[in-house]
């Protein structure tokens, strides 16, 4: 791994090796995003695991909707290439292309939270002989929140039918033969599996097949809260077949704050009978406005959707996937690989007295983000973020001691991987 990263002669901590590491792979599309600043220099953010900075091409997309409502009003919705009748249709083919699914498959609408519900109420079918829900433990509280409320709106007690697997890894990761234990010996009672695809605090990404593979052959429903995810790794969720997915755009997507979601379902249930809340978007479009009353879902993802299209929440989201379409994500993938290598030599090679990795070491088992922890624990912890952040590096911080960093690999650069290295360094010699 590490040596993958430094040769014998280099020094990783010189500037002239960061630039070499710079210039070996994929070149970074920083010029395209709007950098923040910190005391009139350039940040070095590794927070687009929480917030992916904006792309320069957002404003363009979001200024062409105002405008396009200033002059054409309702008739907006029927003009044009970017016509708002048809407008979440822009992103459909892209976003497929990016996840690794088919065009009917996805679909860009609502909130992650509120996807997961209305998955959910299609895919969490409990009986009294298969009431439960499996999850992992120290699961993103939002989700936690939404199965256990789930099954409760079911009648069913959380204490017994919401199972929580414990990490069985040192440092709170997952092996796939603990998943694959806690599947088997749940399994008579498993309604659904509901998983990551990126563990939010350690970092550490799963076999998305293999967990799909373990749930079904038990007989239960498997999806996927792809949040830490999309934009990072490369997926192929069609293949992988899970019942469902969701996931946010305002992480590594750049489409900004509380941006529309997305959602995946795969094919097989395009036509399914299983029930769902409708709204009248979900309904097919050739008799959509016919006004009837009775719901006739579009096949596909889109029969999932309720109300028509948030136009000015998706309009960011056409800027971040262009850019995803012409980089493509083998290439990131491996510019990825070489950040996040380089961050993970630096601090083995200088900085092993304080911070602790706790995300795996393979590239198969993690993303761009490494999940540290300082040793002296909290107070350490929270005293070095609080130096990062005022010397402008900025990542993030997650209770109850992880600071994560995140090299985003379409505007991070190995000189914004060394800076974070050097500001560590003087904090600690300070000290």
């Amino acid at each position: 791994m590490t040596d993958t990263f430094a040769t014998a002669a280099a020094d990783p901590f010189t500037d002239a090796h960061a630039a070499h590491l710079e210039a070996v792979v994929p070149r970074s599309r920083r010029a395209d995003f709007l950098i923040p600043h910190h005391d009139g220099r350039e940040m070095a953010y590794f927070v687009g695991n929480s917030l992916g900075l904006q792309p320069r091409g957002a404003r363009a997309h979001v200024d062409e909707v105002m405008d396009k409502w200033e002059v054409e009003a309702v008739e907006g919705h029927f003009t044009g290439q970017a016509q708002w009748m048809s407008y979440h249709e822009l992103v459909r083919d892209p976003l497929a292309r990016l996840v690794g699914a088919r065009p009917s498959e996805v679909v860009a609408m609502n909130s992650l939270t509120a996807n997961l519900h209305f998955m959910m109420v299609s895919f969490y079918r409990p009986t009294a002989a298969r009431p439960a829900i499996l999850m992992e433990a120290g699961a993103f509280p939002s989700d936690r929140y939404a199965l256990e409320s789930q099954v409760r709106f079911h009648g069913f007690d959380p204490a017994t039918d919401l199972i929580e697997v414990e990490p069985d890894e040192a440092d709170g990761t997952f092996s796939m033969e603990a998943i694959a234990r806690a599947i088997a010996e749940h399994g008579p009672r498993l309604a659904l599996v509901v998983w990551p695809g990126v563990q939010y605090r350690t970092g550490q990404a799963f076999d998305l097949a293999g967990i799909t593979r373990l749930a079904h052959a038990q007989g239960a429903s498997c999806g996927f809260d792809l949040a830490h995810a999309v934009g990072n790794l490369p997926l192929q969720l069609h293949d992988a077949g899970p019942d469902f997915a969701v996931w946010c755009h305002y992480k590594y997507l750049n489409a900004g704050p509380g941006a529309v979601a997305g959602c995946f379902v795969h094919e097989r249930h395009a036509n399914t009978q299983r029930p769902r809340f409708a709204g009248w978007w979900g309904h097919e479009v050739a008799s959509r406005f016919r006004m009837g009353p009775d719901f006739v879902p579009t096949p596909g993802a889109d029969g999932w959707q309720l109300s028509n299209p948030p136009i000015l929440g998706l309009a960011p989201l056409r800027a971040s996937l262009a850019l995803y379409d012409e980089v493509g994500m083998a290439t990131l993938r491996a510019r990825s690989e070489s950040l996040t290598g380089y961050l993970e030599t630096l601090i083995r090679q200088r900085l092993s007295d304080v911070l602790q990795i706790i995300t795996p070491g393979e590239p198969a088992r993690r993303g761009c983000q490494l999940s540290i922890r300082v040793a002296g624990g909290r107070p350490q912890g929270r005293a070095l973020f609080e130096y990062l952040a005022a010397h402008g590096v900025l990542g993030d911080w997650r209770e109850p001691d992880v600071i994560r960093i995140s090299p985003a690999p379409l505007y991070n650069t190995h000189a914004d991987v060394l800076r974070f290295a050097r500001t560590v360094e003087a904090w600690r010699d300070a000290r």
